[in-house]
Order: structure tokens, then sequence, then C-alpha cells
């Protein structure tokens, strides 16, 4: 294949720094020994000659691949590889890549990263991570190449123009996790559907009574008809109804840890919807702002995992506040028999926390609520901080009254009877596993 050509050659900061040392050269020289004046000039052209050499020297490129992976997770790294075959030796210094995309899937909006040979001749490969920030479709627009002659003096540079796109779902990884499968198999609601005896509400068996036993399992009826002691054996119940309900307003989009906090609780939310589909159970999203988003059909089974996946991440950004009002009451217009209802939200405003009281409370009268909000690390760590100065202590001062307004709202909630989950966000998904597992024992669902 043809050497492509046209390359820009560009001096290199070495080549700048010793242009700069001949500065002074020449201005001695000039002091010195007027009639030696040309030497300055003559050092300067054999400088851009030897940048123009070594330029030469770089080699041309064969061939430019560039893999842009199609889909990703938010907050987990995707592989970006870069090929190159140049007319050099694999052993010269490695060549440089930057590529620039869009600020949704990379901090920085930008990754460079270095190509290393591959062992086979003018051959070179990398990669680079790109880290989705937010879900949806980000573009991966530039790319630059650059590549150095043998003496350092100068590189050689491509662009080029690059119109990919990336979608960005939302994070799975703790629903592959090894920790949530070993889980799954040793829990009750295991990897494999079975009946569970001895608990619910429905009639599975008899069997005889064992020292032991809850005396209110015994069934005095067919004990009487044995003339020995009979127990009851149930099925837990299952087909429930579980609507995860995601608040997409202003406070849910501010940053936690780098993501935003709906991303957070969307992988939460995800990875609980994995356990409740696999114990037999139902499933619906529902996303809500300034006005109800999304709402799901219910699913009812692991192979339709994907619609769930999908739904979420159509969840929107919304930098306003949510309306609870209009948004709880829509979600249990629809919902027409008893369910378990897992709010995530956060507040700052006194005013929306007493909206959201409010409408949660309608909501408990004929349903089981759950709501779950990430801990406030940086309102923690504000409060607690050594109050070492006078503009310290007042931060400390008014974080403690956020905190203490945030603490009242979370016991409100409790003493409406709704269960509330105040955890860090790496720690929530389990939680809510947790007392999701509980309350379907407790049979307060059906």
């Amino acid at each position: 294949m043809a050497v492509l050509p046209a390359f820009p050659v560009v001096p290199t900061p070495r080549a700048l720094a010793l242009l700069v040392l001949l500065t002074p050269v020449a201005v001695v020289v000039a002091a010195t020994a007027p009639s030696a004046w040309v030497v300055a000039p003559a050092a300067a052209l054999t400088l851009l000659a030897l940048v123009l050499v070594d330029g030469w020297l770089a080699g041309g490129l064969h061939d430019l691949t560039v893999e842009v992976p199609r889909d990703a997770e938010v907050g987990q790294p995707a592989a970006l590889k870069v090929s190159a075959e140049l007319a050099r030796d694999s052993d010269a210094a490695a060549p440089q890549v930057a590529v620039a995309f869009d600020a949704r899937l990379g901090p920085q909006g930008a990754v460079d990263f270095a190509l290393a040979g591959t062992g086979r001749a003018e051959h070179f490969a990398g990669a680079g991570a790109l880290v989705p920030q937010r879900r949806g479709t980000g573009k991966v627009t530039d790319l630059w190449l650059r590549w150095s002659g043998p003496m350092g003096l100068a590189v050689r540079q491509v662009h080029r123009d690059l119109s990919d796109s990336v979608r960005v779902w939302p994070d799975l990884a703790p629903t592959r996790s090894p920790v949530l499968q070993n889980f799954l198999r040793d829990a009750q609601f295991g990897l494999i559907a079975r009946r569970i005896r001895g608990e619910g509400t429905q009639f599975e068996a008899l069997s005889e009574y064992e020292p032991g036993m809850d005396r209110r399992r015994i069934d005095w009826k067919a004990s009487a008809r044995h003339t020995r002691l009979y127990a009851r054996e149930n099925e837990a119940e299952r087909d429930n109804q579980i609507v995860f309900a995601f608040d997409c307003g202003q406070a849910m989009c501010e940053p936690v840890d780098g993501l935003p906090r709906i991303d957070r609780a969307v992988t939460a939310a995800l990875t609980a919807c994995y356990v409740a589909l696999k114990g037999g159970d139902r499933v619906a999203l529902f996303g809500f702002a300034e006005r109800p988003q999304v709402m799901t059909p219910f699913v009812t089974d692991t192979r339709t995992f994907h619609r769930l996946q999908t739904a979420a991440a159509g969840l929107d950004y919304t930098p306003r506040e949510p309306n609870f009002t209009l948004a709880l009451a829509t979600l249990a217009a629809k919902l027409k028999r008893r369910s378990l209802i897992v709010l995530f939200s956060d507040f700052t405003d006194p005013t929306s926390a007493e909206l959201m009281v409010e409408s949660v409370q309608r909501l408990v009268r004929h349903h089981v609520v759950i709501f779950v909000t990430m801990q406030d690390e940086e309102l923690e760590g504000l409060t607690g901080a050594e109050p070492d100065t006078l503009p310290v202590l007042a931060t400390a001062v008014t974080a403690a009254g956020l905190a203490h307004q945030r603490a009242i709202v979370l016991q409100r909630l409790r003493r409406l009877g709704v269960d509330v989950i105040e955890a860090p966000y790496r720690t929530i998904g389990y939680r809510l596993i947790d007392r999701y597992l509980e309350t379907k024992r407790m049979e307060a669902i059906g």
C-alpha cells in the first residue's frame, strides 16, 4: 500500500528549546565578533534543516484503524482501540493518539494514550478508555495521531474527522457481579424458580407437626380427622407488583462521586429488579420530574429484563423541581392492586420536602412504600469539620442545620409507615434487596 502523503511536520519542544538556547549565543557573537554574525543564521538554518530531515525520517502512514465501542455503561470504562501502520521501525518512540468526544463520554471530553509495537513490522496498536458520565448517545468527533523522528526534533501528525456514536446505558455491573450471583444462589429466591414452603399465605401441603414448629401452623381440622397433629405448609406469594419510581428532578441530577444521583439510583434499582424477577414478581419503572416521563408495563420474566434497561436509559436529566403531587397521583391511578413502590428521591428545599411527604402519605394508604435516598457524605464532612476558622465554623453550623432538617423529614416518613433506606450509594442496591426480601417474607405486599 502506498504511503499517504502530505502529513505536516511540526517542531518538538526539544527543537524549540534548542532554538531558544541559540538566541543568547547569537547575542554574544554579535557583541564580541560582529563580523561573524553569519554564524547565528547559519545555526538556525542548520537546526531547521535537521527538523525537516527528522520529519522525513519519521516516515509516513500506511493505514489507520479506529474501533469505537457502540455501547457503554455509565461510569464503566469502554475501550477505544486504535491501530496504525507506519513506515518506520516499531522500536522507535511510541506514537501518540488524542481523541476528542462529547463530554457525556468522559470528564475532560478527550483522552490521549500511546501506541505500542505489536511484534509485527511497522505496526502499532493501543487503547484508551471512555468513561461515560451520563446516559444517552455521545459522539466521538476527532482523532489526532502524531509520531516523532529518530532525533526527536520533529513530529508528523494526521487528523481524522470521526462521527461515531456511542450509546450509554445504565450500569449493570452489580447485576453481573459474583457477589450478587452467589447471593441469588444462596437466597431462598434462587436462580432456579422453585416453590418455597413454610411461609406465605397460599396453601401448599400438610406435613406432620414436629416439635419446634410454629403452633399457629397447626391445621386443627385435618389433625382432628387423622387423630394426629398436622401443620400447614404454605407457598410464599409470588406475582407481586413492584414499581421503582425515580425522581429525575434537580436534586437527583447532582453528582455523587462523579456521577449524577439518578444514575446511582438506576443502578441500584436495576439490581433489585433482577432479584425481584428471579423471585417471580412483576416489575415496572416509573420516572417523573415536573411531569411524569416514563411508565413501563409490568415485566414478568428475566428474559425481558432488557426492556427495563432500555426504559431506564430513557430517564431524562431535568434541572427543575419535581412535581410530587402530580407524579404520585398519576402512579396511584395506574395501579389497580396493592403494590410495593420503591421511591428514589432526594431533597434540599423544605417546601418541596413538605409536598413530597404529603404525596407519599396518600400513597401509603393503599400501597407499601420504601423511600430510598443516598447519604450526603459531603454534608456530613462539612458538619464534622474541625472549626479552625470562622468561615469553617459558619459552614459547619449551616451544614448541621441542613442535616437536622433532613433528619426531620426522614423521621416524618418513618412515622407514616414508610420504610426509609438512607445509605451510601455503594450499598443501597444490596440494602434494597434485603428490604425487598424482608417485605416479601412478611407478606405485606399482596
